[in-house]
């Protein structure tokens, strides 16, 4: 597990004490087909709005990540997880959140893909993903999928 340490601090001149951001636990889907994986486009928007991510969303309280990741997939992408595993978990620090990514390898589901919410999707092969720009902590999930998927 990798993790950036910028600090998300108040003023010092201020008195004010040291605070870190909330963590968002987001469920995040490496969907892979015919050797690509499927990528969304954030909206512009967004936190790390413009940039290519792998989709996923939120862990709402009460849910496991794998309920978490099947709803958000179902409402993103109108898709069924068939066949999912645990594929790599990450913690990142943006100056204004910090996030745990957990990061499930999608390899069956049931339905096609496409952008409920408007957002561009693309497959991409996996050796094309270091040509296009990720969110921060997305970066070593592109990693490991070139070097697991040569």
């Amino acid at each position: 597990m990798a993790s950036n340490s910028k600090a998300n601090t108040e003023s010092a001149q201020a008195g004010s004490v040291v605070l870190a951001a909330k963590q968002l636990h987001v469920a995040v889907g490496v969907i892979i087909q015919n050797n690509q994986v499927l990528l969304s486009l954030r909206s512009k928007q967004q936190h790390q709005g413009g940039k290519w991510e792998f989709p996923g969303g939120k862990v709402e309280a009460g849910e496991t990540v794998y309920q978490a990741l099947a709803r958000e997939l179902k409402e993103e992408l109108a898709i069924d997880i068939i066949n999912a595993e645990p594929f790599m978990q990450q913690a990142f620090s943006y100056p204004e959140r910090d996030v745990l990514l957990d990061i499930y390898l999608v390899t069956d589901f049931s339905g096609s893909p496409q952008g409920v919410e408007g957002q561009p999707l693309q497959w991409v092969s996996f050796a094309k993903l270091s040509q296009l720009k990720f969110p921060e902590a997305n970066q070593p999930i592109v990693n490991k999928l070139q070097q697991q998927f040569r």
